[in-house]
């Protein structure tokens, strides 16, 4: 039953207290109509004997309280969720923008979801190509995963965002099975109307459910816009048995969102003032992806966070990567040499790569090639450092091998652009073409059979 009142008490920012309430319940939704007829939304954020504090969607201004009405609806904020999604593009509150019809509902979900029963969770082993050799090569992505990426102000994560979003896939009978939900958290006009062109220039519109939250639209909808990727993301994996990418870009504008609407709230802040249950949200948010029994979808997510001052320990990034499973790091010291995407290779990790590698996967030789690669060009960088102390003369002709072999590897295996979209063979190839640059001895890590099989013969 939807109950009526005319008892606002106060306004303090998105904050708005409603006196003289019955049966008002934590996050129900609410319509505030003004004394002209025209509505805003808002939900409950606390109830306090018969007085409901209640948060504003929209902007707060020109509300008279003796003249508005507030309803509660009897329901937390829901989506409409149909097949229809694929190819649409709405905003940060679920509704359409891109012209097209309302979408015909099959069923309305709460955004908030339910948390994944973890006996009910199955392990993640399959393998998701993104055509970029630095995360399919030596951290590869598996079904189910939650493997975040660690980028800094003013390098090119919306970009290597698009084009993960444009070139990922999952391999064999489920390949055209597979869905990406993008959700763009308070960016700015131009970075939205990229992420759009740049799916319809390609066609990767017809597979994508795309959500854009802009950094003028309210605090409040910040925090719903990934809830309702989720959602949306959900209903595609567990209903339509589809292998769904989420990726969220940029968790760092959510979490301002989240500390904007706490001191609004006077809540005691915890580290650098964000909210003292922010690890608390974040994981609501990130456990919702994974594998369930008896289910044939998936749910694996890419969360994209810059990190305030490129640094590592800030409760962002610190907080995310407890929850996921390993994070792609950018260096800025790359983006500098021209290197794109600027990976950084070595403190990059994806804790679950060896269970999406190998035959019926990948290939046979994916774990020994990457664990070869990756020691290779840890020493290569560690001769680069001696070199450039103790000068080129001092270094033996192996330790020159290795220097020249991280040269390599940075500008032909790391840095390939935005519109290259290498097969997880042709990096692997790659790889060994690199290898070969090292004297056969040195290979220590990959099998003496692979070596013999897949290591390009020197002519000569």
């Amino acid at each position: 039953m939807i109950r009526e009142y005319r008892t606002i008490q106060e306004i303090n920012g998105p904050l708005m207290v409603v006196r003289k309430v019955d049966r008002v319940t934590y996050d129900e939704l609410a319509e505030i109509e003004l004394s002209d007829g025209s509505i805003r939304r808002c939900k409950v954020l606390e109830v306090n004997g018969d007085n409901a504090v209640v948060q504003l969607f929209e902007s707060s201004a020109g509300i008279n309280l003796a003249q508005s009405k507030v309803r509660f609806l009897g329901h937390p904020l829901q989506l409409p969720v149909s097949g229809d999604m694929l190819g649409r593009v709405f905003n940060g509150m679920g509704r359409p923008i891109d012209g097209g019809p309302e979408i015909m509902a099959e069923e309305y979900r709460d955004i908030n979801g339910l948390p994944m029963n973890p006996a009910a969770r199955d392990y993640p082993n399959e393998f998701i190509q993104t055509g970029i050799s630095t995360i399919d090569g030596l951290n590869t992505l598996v079904r189910g995963q939650k493997l975040p990426i660690f980028s800094g102000s003013g390098l090119p994560h919306a970009a290597l965002a698009a084009q993960i979003a444009r070139q990922a896939k999952v391999l064999g009978d489920d390949a055209g099975n597979f869905a990406v939900v993008f959700a763009a958290i308070g960016i700015t006009f131009e970075e939205s109307d990229f992420f759009v062109q740049e799916f319809r220039r390609t066609g990767a519109i017809d597979r994508t459910v795309l959500f854009t939250n802009l950094a003028n639209d309210p605090a409040v909808e910040r925090i719903a816009t990934p809830r309702m990727a989720l959602t949306a993301a959900e209903y595609l994996a567990f209903e339509k048995d589809m292998h769904v990418l989420v990726i969220l870009t940029d968790i760092t504008n959510y979490a301002e969102a989240l500390r904007e609407v706490s001191a609004a709230k006077k809540e005691v802040p915890g580290r650098r003032g964000y909210p003292g249950y922010l690890y608390t949200d974040l994981a609501t948010m990130y456990e919702r992806a994974g594998r369930q029994l008896g289910k044939k979808g998936s749910i694996t997510m890419i969360p994209i966070l810059t990190m305030p001052e490129d640094d590592k320990t800030h409760p962002i990034p610190d907080l995310t990567g407890y929850i996921t499973e390993g994070q792609i790091i950018l260096s800025r010291e790359l983006y500098r040499k021209g290197i794109n995407p600027p990976v950084d290779v070595l403190p990059s990790l994806s804790r679950l790569k060896d269970k999406g590698v190998g035959p019926g996967k990948t290939r046979e030789d994916h774990a020994g090639t990457m664990n070869q690669l990756f020691a290779a060009y840890s020493t290569g960088k560690e001769n680069k450092e001696l070199m450039s102390i103790l000068g080129e003369a001092a270094l033996s002709p192996t330790d020159l091998q290795y220097a020249k072999f991280a040269d390599e590897f940075e500008k032909r295996y790391v840095s390939q652009g935005t519109d290259e979209n290498r097969s997880i063979m042709e990096t692997l190839d790659l790889g060994w073409d690199l290898l070969s640059l090292l004297p056969k001895a040195e290979l220590k890590r990959i099998k003496p059979e692979y070596i013999e099989k897949y290591l390009p013969k020197k002519e000569g």
